[in-house]
């Protein structure tokens, strides 16, 4: 019979995680489980992903990758008039993910480097592109490359695929910036009813994609402009301002991104 050490078993102290709400969503053929976080700017909406939270008891302990403009425009599209038009894109800012702006074109989702950094390294950036077959619109080049695990939702739209400046929706989701955002060979089928005449009467104003000298590291933003008929999406601004963004559900047991 083994030695038994009598006496009190205290209880041992547990740190108390801070609440999250999460949402599920379609994402193509899957779904997503996302949170969102903000308003802060990116860094720190990033930052905040990485966190552990409380959900249930079925979701004890939850931590997040942050989105990828793709996963962050599904996330948005789900009851989009009653959730994320009227509590983000009105009064602030939808940060959807990082872009990479070049004096030929703009990189979605850029991979991270050793440091957790993404890449602006536009020869780095390009070599990622080498035996993907593009996707011609208007006699340009649109590149959707597989995910892998290195690369997520990573893609090329050269300038010329896309239309700056005020345009329909149905104009917008049939150009290349709003198919590289999305992820997608073929028009981009959630950007499109996003930007509806049902959601903004006077269309959409693509601005801040000017051909760069060096490439830029930036955030692509939409809003709302406090509801006044039209969808700003934007590629000139760095993230620094306050505004929203999407964390993913971690399936692993720590955040990663």
């Amino acid at each position: 019979m083994t030695n038994t050490k009598y006496g009190l078993m205290k209880a041992e102290e547990r740190t108390k995680l801070p609440d999250v709400n999460l949402l599920c969503v379609p994402h193509g053929s899957e779904r997503l489980i996302v949170a969102r976080f903000g308003p802060n700017t990116y860094v720190a909406n990033r930052s905040e992903m990485a966190q552990h939270y409380w959900n249930s008891s079925q979701r004890p302990d939850v931590s997040f990758r942050h989105g990828t403009t793709s996963e962050s425009i599904s996330a948005s599209a789900y009851n989009f008039r009653n959730i994320a038009k009227p509590e983000i894109l009105d009064p602030n800012w939808l940060q959807s993910g990082y872009i990479v702006r070049t004096s030929e074109g703009v990189f979605a989702n850029p991979p991270l480097d050793g440091q957790g950094k993404p890449i602006v390294d536009e020869q780095e950036l390009k070599k990622l592109l080498n035996g993907v077959k593009p996707t011609k619109l208007k006699g340009h080049s649109l590149y959707i490359v597989d995910n892998s695990a290195d690369l997520r939702d990573f893609g090329f739209a050269e300038n010329d695929t896309f239309t700056r400046g005020i345009q329909s929706g149905t104009t917008f989701a049939q150009g290349g910036l709003a198919r590289v955002l999305e992820h997608t060979k073929k028009p981009a089928k959630v950007l499109k009813g996003i930007s509806s005449k049902r959601n903004y009467l006077d269309g959409v104003n693509v601005y801040g994609f000017d051909a760069v000298r060096d490439p830029v590291l930036r955030v692509a933003d939409l809003y709302s402009n406090r509801g006044d008929g039209r969808l700003r999406v934007v590629g000139g601004w760095n993230g620094n301002g306050g505004g929203y963004a999407f964390g993913v559900l971690d399936k692993s047991p720590k955040a990663t991104q």
